[in-house]
């Protein structure tokens, strides 16, 4: 197999914030495998930032894998070779497109989701002042689902206004790691009285043990805290749902694996996007198959997409074009 790496910048339609910066674009990579036949496998990756990956990092990464590709690496043996992180998500991703040009087989097929169904997925609204999240909560109304971006001190308010505009829609609430278990504690009433069904991650990694002391009616879900399925052993007992991105899991393999290992411990299954394209969500649709909440709108935070890509009508993403992946 013949590697190609190449960088791509898309921007956001306005300024993406959350509690830890703000970004006019993501930039991603994307591999293109080919093999002897001509056949071609696409993967994207953007990385994980807070882990400090970056597209130089990955690139780095991807450099040590061309003998392998070579000689004909398969994705086990890629699991070996790479750590989980971005790198290893997009080589994963166009290995499995790869296997179903050359087969002829779907994913969809090859994972036991076929046929896949569409999905329902959260529109994400960043960081703003409470004013300007319920005008952008209005401008999406019909909207089903709506994750409402947060910090240590833009919370209750931009909830409220966001719900205000779209009485019917479920909320989840994303602090990135910006709470204390203390204000956690205190938000966790009002946010369920204002239809928050799920709080992602709301204390940094290194307070997990303070979660001990949650006693909100909301549910919790692990993100930046579960990353692979080695990862759930340390994850407090407080979450009930793990939030599952290709990214982290360095790949679609791996992120079967976890959503399997992770129902199998009694965890509820979300599925989340580091704000990709339809390339990227393609794959992440798979495992989200399995998943009860669902966080794949990268798209409909971009400028505009790739063309073919996904299609989303109100919510809910069709099933991916096959000349897009898998």
């Amino acid at each position: 197999m013949k590697l190609r790496v190449e960088a791509e910048r898309w921007p956001y339609r306005t300024p993406f914030r959350i509690s830890r910066g703000v970004e006019d674009a993501l930039d991603v990579l994307v591999v293109t495998l080919r093999d002897e036949r001509g056949h071609l496998g696409r993967g994207e990756a953007a990385g994980v930032d807070y882990a400090g990956e970056t597209i130089d990092t990955m690139r780095q990464q991807l450099a040590t894998l061309e003998p392998a590709l070579e000689a004909g690496m398969t994705r086990s043996q890629l699991q070996r070779l790479l750590p989980a992180g971005g790198a290893r998500n997009a080589v994963d991703c166009a290995l499995w497109d790869l296997e179903a040009k050359t087969t002829g087989v779907s994913v969809w097929s090859r994972s036991g989701f076929d046929p896949p169904r569409p999905l329902v997925t959260c529109l994400t609204l960043g960081i703003d002042t409470s004013e300007a999240m319920g005008r952008a909560a209005r401008a999406v109304r019909g909207m089903p689902m709506l994750k409402v971006k947060v910090n240590a001190r833009q919370h209750l308010e931009a909830v409220r206004s966001v719900h205000g505009a779209c009485p019917d829609a479920s909320i989840v609430v994303d602090p990135n790691q910006a709470w204390s278990v203390g204000l956690l504690n205190r938000l966790a009433p009002e946010l369920h009285a204002l239809g928050v069904v799920l709080i992602e991650q709301p204390l940094p990694m290194v307070s997990e043990a303070d979660l001990g002391d949650y006693r909100g009616p909301v549910p919790l879900a692990a993100d930046e805290s579960c990353a692979d399925v080695a990862s759930l052993a340390a994850l407090s007992r407080a979450y009930r749902y793990v939030n599952i991105k290709l990214d982290k899991t360095g790949g679609l393999t791996e992120a079967l694996a976890l959503a399997s290992a992770a129902r199998a411990a009694g965890y509820e299954i979300m599925v989340g996007c580091m704000a990709g394209t339809s390339l990227a969500m393609a794959p992440g649709m798979v495992v989200a198959q399995r998943a009860t909440i669902i966080d794949l709108d990268g798209p409909l935070l971009h400028a505009r997409d790739r063309t073919p890509g996904i299609e989303y009508r109100n919510g809910v993403m069709q099933v991916p074009p096959r000349e897009l992946w898998g």
